[in-house]
């Protein structure tokens, strides 16, 4: 019989249990990752982040900045975390526009915002 000292160095030295490769969130799963990835071809305007004032205000400031362009104001507002680092940043607030992440980690102010989204559709457009 072991003595309990022994059952314990015994046990800092044995193969530790491999665990299921996940993101940081735990809620990533291939499925989940598939469906991130679809939604990043999705066209408009999306920003990404957790909901909070930053990303609230960089939210309205796009929605203004749309509406002086004259251009639909409806914009997705993504608090999936899997669905944010299927576009590859991990600081929020995110600005997307087509598809294609135009700035991240600064809520814009208006004027910001809409030569942001000017510049982002004039590439697309050439």
């Amino acid at each position: 019989m072991k003595s309990p000292l022994t059952n314990v160095l015994l046990g800092l030295f044995r193969k530790k249990k491999e665990e299921a490769a996940s993101c940081c969130c735990g809620s990533c799963t291939a499925e989940t990752m598939e469906q991130a990835e679809a939604a990043k071809s999705a066209a408009g305007g999306k920003v990404l982040g957790s909901g909070c004032a930053k990303c609230n205000a960089l939210e309205e400031a796009v929605r203004d900045a749309l509406t002086e362009l004259g251009m639909d104001t409806s914009i997705d507002h993504v608090t999936d975390f899997a669905q944010i680092a299927a576009y590859g940043v991990m600081t929020t607030p995110v600005l997307v526009v087509d598809g294609k992440v135009v700035s991240y980690g600064k809520a814009l102010k208006k004027d910001e915002a809409k030569a942001v989204i000017e510049k982002a559709r004039k590439k697309d457009s050439l």
